[in-house]
């Protein structure tokens, strides 16, 4: 007999009011959002879950994420209907981690109260950038003040446990302060930050704007080098870089995202939401009016499983290897061969500490690389 596992919980939320310039995510632009139709709609794949096989093994659900998309344009009582509904139906840990993705210019005290009242407790702020100009181009509807404002609203509510996004890796053209970027985001205290590289996407309208050459990708040095001095920026501030996009104060990593980087059991509801249970993966149909149909009724049985796949022993091996390295746990040293790990070692990409082999960060930024690295041995 198997014993049991803990279970995560993501919930897509496709709706968003623009979608930004570098953005290939499953979204649906709507002037109004329907929050009843999509609580109602979470809860009918909900249940019809609730009698897969494996849930008899499920121990208690650790962490719920709501994701997008913007989670914030949802009405807080559909928020609080989809949790609630989960509370109902299955343990859900006392100190379970309850994440809501916001946009600053959503954001009011009365909002976060609400989702601390429905037991959020924990908002990841998606900022980007401090620069108007900057903001302007990636097609952000708030301004450089309002992040300052989301976070007083967010205090005001009891929600000190929040995460800053920033993206790094921008056009030349724009001529952005990163350093000052960064300086600012300090200066809001947030408990954790995640930093992302942009990256150029065919059907963006970034990706259409390069094609047509009116902007040029940043090169690969100069976002490297973007990587680095946040790198040491976090660490002077006393932030834990703990996985290579993110950094947080001691005790205040995302406990949802280590699920997904130590391989662990999650449920993801809504469009293109993606979940894996001991090495079977499957993920929803993308688009939003498609995935309503289906749930409603199209022929899956309140699921809207597009596609699904079971890892074979050497995909899971190496996928053990790439997600261990993203961390700052590293890998066994005996997961990789003997020669390519002092190979890191000369090279000053990797270190060795007692039985295992954690990547520097100048390693992180060549880590696609390496891991080919061992694909080929």
């Amino acid at each position: 007999m198997q014993s049991s596992f803990s279970m995560h919980i993501y919930v897509h939320v496709p709706f968003c009011a623009r979608r930004c310039s570098y953005c290939d995510f499953s979204i649906a632009v709507r002037r109004t959002n329907p929050s009843a139709i999509f609580a109602a709609t979470i809860e009918r794949e909900w249940r019809s879950w609730l009698e897969a096989p494996w849930w008899s093994e499920v121990g208690p659900i650790e962490t719920i994420y709501f994701g997008g998309g913007t989670p914030s344009l949802l009405d807080p009582e559909a928020i609080g209907r989809i949790v609630g509904l989960i509370r109902e139906t299955r343990v859900v840990a006392p100190a379970a981690e309850l994440t809501l993705e916001a946009n600053p210019e959503d954001l009011t005290e009365a909002k976060a109260m609400a989702w601390a009242r429905h037991g959020i407790n924990r908002v990841s702020l998606g900022v980007q950038s401090f620069s108007d100009p900057v903001l302007q181009w990636m097609h952000r509807i708030h301004d450089a003040r309002q992040p300052g404002y989301a976070v007083a609203a967010l205090r005001a509510a009891g929600l000190a446990n929040f995460s800053i996004d920033l993206i790094y890796g921008l056009p030349t053209e724009l001529a952005r302060d990163w350093r000052r970027d960064l300086e600012l985001a300090f200066a809001l205290e947030p408990a954790h930050l995640s930093l992302y590289a942009l990256t150029v996407e065919r059907d963006t309208p970034l990706g259409k704007w390069v094609a047509r050459g009116e902007v040029h990708p940043v090169a690969e040095g100069s976002a490297a080098d973007d990587f680095l001095v946040a790198h040491q920026a976090l660490l002077g501030q006393g932030y834990q870089h703990y996985e290579v996009s993110n950094a947080g104060r001691p005790g205040f990593d995302s406990r949802h995202n280590r699920a997904y980087w130590t391989r662990a059991s999650y449920l993801g509801l809504g469009p293109a939401a993606h979940s894996a249970h001991r090495g079977h993966r499957w993920w929803n149909v993308r688009a939003w009016e498609r995935y309503r149909r289906v749930v409603a009724g199209g022929g899956g049985g309140g699921r809207a499983v597009e596609g699904e796949e079971t890892l074979r022993p050497d995909q899971t091996r190496l996928e053990d290897i790439y997600l261990g390295l993203r961390t700052d746990s590293g890998v066994p040293a005996l997961s990789l061969p003997g020669e390519v790990v002092n190979q890191w070692v000369d090279a000053g990409w990797a270190g060795r500490d007692g039985s295992r082999v954690r990547l520097t960060p100048e390693g992180w930024l060549r880590l696609d690389s390496l891991v080919r690295q061992v694909d080929g041995v």
